[in-house]
């Protein structure tokens, strides 16, 4: 008996010391949590190893926090990207591709990030372009449903894509590159600066309260037009651009259906009257210097201003997650902005800093190189918040049932271990984009068709070695796909082919390798 009250008691003690250790590794409070979102956004990030890119700011919080350099949208465009990551739900769960309709009258009433913080305590607020606004936030940025107030909305943002850009003239005109002066802008200032300035604000006025906060803030740049002060131009030599991809042209194996044409960049009045052949160009190339250029000046600018954020912001109380809707081409395979399934048009930055992680002097693997979808930042930062976790979406179970549950994985467990071999399934990243038929068109446009054109959906997988997409008959009314019915099938090999410019379908020896990716793609996108 002596025996085993002392084994009994040995395992009592080992069961509250097991406790103990536990509850001093999580936070004795409750940590704020500030989610930062860029609009098209690459990794054009001198950290992740642009060395084109001057990014001081986001480099040093890269330097201090994790990155995730595999992390990608699951659709190049605004509205459907930004409602999948805020729903933590993929553009096919939702029946959202464009920006006409809302996810809670059309599909159902799903919770959203800022929503289930404020479930669980939270005071929370957006500020600049967190949800798409529109229709497909109910022009209310999901007020009050998602937010504690009223989000806000810089003044100057109505001014975006009305003539305020000179040309050499005076004229104002709607142009895509578009330096200026903010003294002659409409209040004396541009949209990004307001929502800092407001977002610094709230930041100090909840600083003493009890109740923690949820803060986004979403930038509208890099995104076109190009506005922003003229002194970041000057940063910046267009020499250094010319060379930047040797793509002139569309690589002669892409299927037609995969073009986009760029039709939003074509139609900015200092860009017009090079009367660009459509649909596939291609831009001179001192002009794809020139929007290079601005591309990286605008990148500068907003590093700034989250530079001036990250002042204010008190990093021993605060989860911080930065990050893009999706990307944006350069001039890869001849191809501007995003509106593809292509690598440029989806990888985003994805960096991470909690206090529960800092390195306390230790040298630590901050690169993460785990492919990483923008649906998984939903259920990462309800757990770097040591909020009740969130189920995963169950396949046999109708999705308009399931209110609260996620597509996606938490990344706590690769952050938390991340100086040890994570031995996991094999992960995918999973993309898609629609196109209204199978070749580049103006009308109806290709780049963005409403629900109703859609005919053709490309599906996208990204493993850690290939890219495999198919583009297959979809029909807008049901949202049924024909699997048998294919427009184009491509193959990219990223040990030898980063760019993604030899598609390697019709190669025999990729034959086995492409039909288990298919079977693969088909399988995780039926349910």
């Amino acid at each position: 008996m002596c025996y085993l009250g002392f084994i009994r008691t040995i395992s009592l003690l080992c069961a509250f010391l097991s406790w103990s250790n536990t509850q001093a590794a999580r936070p004795t409070s409750r940590y704020n949590v500030v989610f930062v979102i860029f609009d098209d956004l690459r990794p054009a990030i001198g950290a992740y190893g642009d060395h084109l890119a001057k990014t001081p700011n986001l480099d040093k919080f890269i330097n201090g926090g994790y990155y995730f350099t595999r992390a990608y949208s699951q659709q190049a465009l605004c509205a459907p990207s930004r409602n999948s990551f805020l729903t933590s739900r993929r553009p096919d769960s939702l029946h959202l591709y464009d920006f006409y309709s809302y996810w809670r009258t059309s599909r159902g009433n799903f919770t959203t990030l800022p929503q289930y913080f404020k479930q669980n305590g939270y005071y929370t607020y957006g500020v600049g372009k967190v949800f798409h606004p529109g229709i497909s936030s109910n022009n209310t940025d999901d007020y009050p449903l998602s937010w504690t107030a009223r989000p806000f909305r810089p003044k100057s943002e109505r001014f975006m894509n009305s003539p305020v850009c000179p040309d050499k003239m005076g004229v104002l005109r709607r142009k895509l590159i578009c330096p200026v002066d903010l003294k002659t802008q409409p209040y004396k200032t541009l949209p990004d600066i307001e929502s800092v300035a407001e977002a610094i604000r709230v930041i100090r006025s909840r600083g003493k309260a009890r109740r923690p906060y949820f803060l986004a803030l979403g930038f509208h740049k890099p995104h076109i037009n190009f506005r922003f002060p003229s002194e970041y131009m000057q940063h910046f030599r267009v020499e250094n651009f010319y060379n930047y991809t040797k793509d002139n042209y569309k690589p002669h194996d892409m299927p037609k259906v995969a073009w986009n044409p760029y039709t939003d960049i074509r139609s900015r009045h200092d860009m017009k009257h090079l009367n660009i052949p459509f649909p596939y160009g291609p831009i001179p190339k001192r002009q794809s210097a020139k929007l290079r250029q601005a591309y990286y000046a605008a990148v500068s600018y907003v590093d700034d201003l989250f530079g001036r954020l990250m002042q204010n912001i008190d990093l021993e109380n605060t989860v911080v997650l930065v990050t893009s809707d999706h990307g944006w081409s350069l001039g890869e395979h001849a191809e501007w902005a995003k509106y593809s399934n292509f690598e440029v048009a989806l990888r985003v930055p994805l960096i991470i800093r909690s206090p529960e992680f800092s390195s306390d002097g230790r040298e630590l693997t901050r690169n993460l190189s785990v492919l990483t979808e923008l649906v998984d930042i939903f259920p990462t930062l309800v757990d770097l918040a040591h909020l009740p976790s969130i189920p995963r979406c169950l396949n046999n179970t109708p999705m308009e049932e399931q209110l609260t549950c996620t597509e996606g994985k938490s990344l706590y467990p690769f952050i938390r271990q991340q100086s040890t071999r994570i031995v996991e399934r094999e992960l995918f990243a999973l993309s898609q984009y629609p196109r209204p038929g199978r070749l580049p068109t103006k009308h109806p446009n290709s780049d963005k068709p409403k629900l109703k054109q859609i005919k053709i959906m490309g599906y996208s997988l990204r493993s850690d070695t290939f890219r495999y997409t198919l583009w297959i008959e979809f029909n807008p009314l049901d949202f049924t796909k024909d699997w048998s019915t294919t427009y184009g099938e491509e193959l990219y090999d990223h040990r030898l082919d980063a760019m993604e410019e030899i598609n390697l379908v019709d190669w025999p020896q990729f034959n086995n390798v492409r039909l288990d990716l298919k079977n693969k793609l088909i399988k995780a996108f039926t349910k």
